[in-house]
C-alpha cells in the first residue's frame, strides 16, 4: 500500500519512526506535502533523507495571501528536484476565511502553470462552505480549462456526481480517513464510482485519522484502515485494491 498525501513535518513522532511504522504496516511509499515556502524545503529534505518518502511542494489556499512571482519561482525551483513528484497542495478553500478568494485563485492558477512546465501532477485541495459547492464547481472549471497534466483531488470530500465528473475528465480521486466515518455514506458512494485506474488513498496525516484511530493523531501506517473501507465500497477485496492503488500511484507520481 502507499500513502499518497501526508504532512510528516506536522506529525509528532520523528519522521524515521513514522516511516518505520508505515513499513511494518505494509506501506511502501509516502508522499509528504509542503504547505508553503516555510515547509516546502523541509518536505524535500525528508524525501532526500528517507528512501520511501517523496515530496510535493506548493502553497496551500489557506495561506495564499501575498502569493507573488517570487513565491511561484521558489516552488518551481524546488519542483526541479528528483525527490519532488507533484505540485501542491493548491486549490480553493471557501470553508475557512484565512485567505482572500482572489489570492487563492492567483496561487491556484500559478501552480497549475508550474505543474504543466515541470510536467508533474497537481494536487488539489477543495473545501466548500457548509451547504455550498461553489469552491468545487469553480475549481473544476478552472482545472478543466487550465490543467495540462494529471490532476489529483486530494482528500476527496464531494459527492458521487463530482466523482463521476472527475472520472470523465481523467482525474484521480484520493480518499482519506473521513471516508471511514459512519456518517460518510456519500463519500463511500463517491469511491464506488471512481474508475479503478483513477483511485488513490491517503492519510492527510496528522489529520483525519480513520475510524479505528479516530481521536488520535493520524500517521501513514493508518492508510491501510482507510484502504480497507475503500475496497469494500469499490466492491473488491483489499489485496486487489492494494495492487491497483500501487500501480496508480507509480503511474501518476513516477516513483
Amino acid at each position: 500500500m502507499v500513502d499518497t498525501h501526508a504532512h510528516l513535518g506536522l506529525c509528532e513522532p520523528p519522521p524515521a519512526q513514522l516511516v518505520a511504522a508505515a513499513a511494518e504496516a505494509g506501506v511502501a511509499r509516502i508522499l509528504t506535502v509542503g504547505l508553503g515556502e516555510d515547509s516546502n524545503p523541509g518536505a524535500v529534505e525528508l524525501a532526500s533523507s528517507h528512501d520511501p518518502v517523496f515530496a510535493a511542494v506548493g502553497r496551500h489556499p489557506n495561506g495564499a495571501d501575498g502569493f507573488d512571482d517570487e513565491a511561484a519561482a521558489a516552488i518551481e525551483s524546488l519542483a526541479a528536484r528528483d525527490e519532488v513528484v507533484a505540485i501542491g497542495e493548491t486549490g480553493l478553500d471557501y470553508f475557512r476565511d484565512r485567505s482572500e478568494p482572489e489570492a487563492q485563485r492567483r496561487a491556484f492558477s500559478a501552480q497549475i502553470e508550474i505543474a504543466a512546465r515541470v510536467e508533474k501532477p497537481v494536487v488539489i485541495h477543495l473545501r466548500d462552505a457548509a451547504g455550498s459547492e461553489a469552491a468545487t464547481a469553480e475549481a473544476f472549471e478552472t482545472l478543466a480549462h487550465e490543467a495540462a497534466g494529471d490532476v489529483i483531488l486530494h482528500c476527496f470530500s464531494a459527492g458521487p456526481e463530482w466523482a463521476a465528473r472527475a472520472a470523465e475528465l481523467g482525474w484521480y480521486c484520493s480518499f482519506a480517513g473521513n471516508v471511514t466515518y459512519p456518517k460518510s455514506g456519500a463519500l463511500r458512494d463517491a469511491a464506488s464510482v471512481v474508475p479503478a485506474d483513477r483511485i488513490l488513498v491517503e492519510t492527510d496525516s496528522p489529520f483525519l485519522a480513520p475510524q479505528p484511530f479516530r481521536g488520535k493523531p493520524n500517521q501513514p501506517a493508518n492508510v491501510v484502515a482507510t484502504a480497507r473501507v475503500v475496497a469494500e465500497a469499490h466492491g473488491g477485496g483489499y489485496d486487489e485494491l492494494e495492487a491497483v492503488i500501487e500501480r496508480n500511484a507509480a503511474r501518476v507520481f513516477g516513483w
